[in-house]
């Protein structure tokens, strides 16, 4: 990933952040080549670059569109870019059909990819509590209901949260009251991350926005832990067992957690049946992007044959 990160996301620093970022990024493309650049957005001017390299030497673009590119009042104002470049890319990924409708109307190619297979391939040093632990995959960011984690933690104080994310972004009011079984474990290692997914009893990944990936779920799922999700129509369709569905509330989340508790085995192997069948299908997804890829590809390179023998 190409991130200029002295710079911050600061006002003040912004635009020289996105310029260093272009630069380092054409500096890679023009070195290494590639057929096909997958860019993730937003920022939406990430993909600037690799649409100047693909147009100056013939290749293809691929976007990963998350939520936030069409739904986080940041990138309101920018998404006449956003659906100008989708169109122009050979596929744009997305994980919803909210999403692809968006796009479609727009004139975009769109392939539905509601999540990606993860695997972690390496035991970590991080040491899981005695007891019922809850691991709470959480960036701090303004559709997380972390009051609510909290006051739930409270209500069932024999019940370990192992809370991830930078607890810099916490709301300081907050921050002094956390609960004696909420544990900040800051940002993880990918091994500690795993070997966390992997051990504790239920994973829970809440947000109060609509149509949102929680890719902390699918990655617990992949693992074959239990999952308290939000009660969203997406998230229902995606986590159709091995998982409980709460309203945000405080309630709602500790009686997740006490449902888990009890039936622990149930809920573990209704994960597992639902690991694979996200693996399977995970397999078709794949191949449909390297069959789009390919097939731009050589249009690509047709009309550039046929360009060059007309002049």
């Amino acid at each position: 990933m190409v991130y200029a990160e002295r710079f911050g996301s600061r006002p003040a620093t912004i635009l020289f952040k996105y310029a260093v970022q272009w630069i380092r990024t054409a500096r890679i493309l023009n070195r290494e080549r590639p057929d096909a650049v997958f860019v993730m957005t937003p920022p939406v001017f990430a993909a600037l670059p690799a649409f100047w390299y693909a147009w100056r030497h013939g290749k293809t673009v691929v976007l990963d569109a998350h939520t936030a590119a069409f739904l986080h009042p940041r990138w309101r104002h920018w998404q006449w870019l956003q659906r100008l470049l989708c169109r122009r890319a050979s596929t744009t990924l997305v994980h919803n059909e909210h999403l692809a409708a968006i796009l479609h109307a727009s004139g975009a190619h769109v392939t539905l990819v509601p999540d990606v297979a993860i695997v972690f391939p390496e035991a970590g040093t991080f040491k899981r509590p005695d007891g019922f632990v809850v691991a709470a995959v959480c960036s701090f960011n303004y559709d997380e209901p972390i009051a609510e984690i909290f006051a739930a933690a409270r209500s069932v104080p024999d019940v370990t949260f192992c809370m991830t994310g930078n607890a810099r972004h916490l709301d300081p009011q907050l921050k002094e009251h956390i609960p004696p079984n909420v544990h900040l474990t800051g940002f993880l290692s990918t091994e500690d991350y795993g070997t966390l997914l992997q051990t504790a009893d239920a994973v829970l990944t809440l947000t109060t926005r609509d149509h949102t990936m929680l890719r902390g779920a699918y990655e617990a799922i992949y693992q074959g832990t239990p999952v308290i999700v939000s009660d969203w129509p997406l998230l229902r369709t995606e986590f159709p067992s091995g998982a409980v569905h709460v309203d945000n509330t405080a309630s709602a989340i500790a009686r997740a957690v006490r449902t888990i508790e009890h039936d622990r085995e149930r809920f573990r192997s209704e994960a597992a049946a639902s690991r694979q069948v996200k693996l399977a299908r995970w397999r078709s997804t794949r191949q449909a992007i390297i069959d789009r890829v390919f097939e731009r590809a050589s249009d690509l390179h047709t009309a550039t044959v046929s360009s060059r023998a007309s002049s």
